[in-house]
């Protein structure tokens, strides 16, 4: 009996030591992957005149834009009065922001945040959304970073976060809630939640398209700010 409780204590201290041996090797990487840019040099280009804004929240990352400028008109794709409940048509610039379905609409703060919502986000795959907010100026109570690009690089960024949206019949995106507050809405999404694919990858995923440095994993939004630029800011 007591060699049968040794050889079990045995295992457990063993079990135990390569446990987090795992997690301290899994932290590493995930460190370096944070502070490891995507891209070391970039090839200087020109006319960079269109610019691409990134907010963090202090958890999630959001893609701002202009509603309107030479390259691209979202009045064309979305209604802008729509957006929110205060039927403004006036917003200067749109906030983009993707993540889990049930959990982003039912978790307005962390004060909200429910552990099985949580879980199911992590770990089962779930449906997604679209959180579209309007705004008049670029907001101050946020961490905001703006970089320029060109106009080709601009475009594939705005293909990407168009491409995010499910559309109905006719081709017109899906409003499917209020937002958070009277200035946005939630839009129905394609893609899954995942704890390997959350809202700052799709962010980093989006910023890649248009040639933006990222880290190698762009699941911190204050990662993505650590990296954020482009070919434009080489100079």
């Amino acid at each position: 009996m007591k060699f049968t409780c040794n050889l079990l204590r045995q295992r457990f201290l063993y079990c135990r030591r390569y446990f987090f041996r795992g997690c301290l090797f899994s932290l590493s990487l995930l460190t370096l992957g944070v502070i490891i840019p995507r891209k070391w040099s970039y090839q200087p280009q020109d006319n960079c005149n269109l610019d691409v804004c990134i907010s963090n929240t202090g958890i999630h990352s959001n893609i701002i834009l202009p509603i309107k400028n030479y390259a691209f008109d979202w009045h064309e794709y979305i209604s802008v009065e729509g957006i929110g409940i205060d039927n403004f048509n006036d917003y200067n610039y749109l906030s983009f922001g993707w993540g889990d379905r049930a959990f982003y609409i039912s978790t307005p703060s962390m004060a909200d945040l429910q552990l099985s919502t949580t879980f199911k986000a992590l770990f089962l795959p779930t449906p997604s959304v679209l959180y579209v907010k309007g705004y008049q100026l670029i907001p101050d109570n946020l961490e905001v970073k703006c970089i320029k690009v060109n106009k080709n690089n601009y475009l594939q960024l705005i293909k990407f976060i168009q491409a995010t949206f499910k559309v109905g019949d006719r081709g017109k995106v899906i409003r499917i809630g209020n937002g958070h507050t009277t200035n946005a809405g939630f839009y129905d999404a394609f893609g899954s939640y995942s704890i390997l694919r959350n809202c700052n990858n799709w962010t980093t995923e989006a910023l890649r398209q248009a040639d933006v440095n990222t880290p190698l994993w762009g699941g911190l939004s204050g990662a993505i700010m650590l990296q954020l630029r482009s070919g434009c800011e080489t100079r």
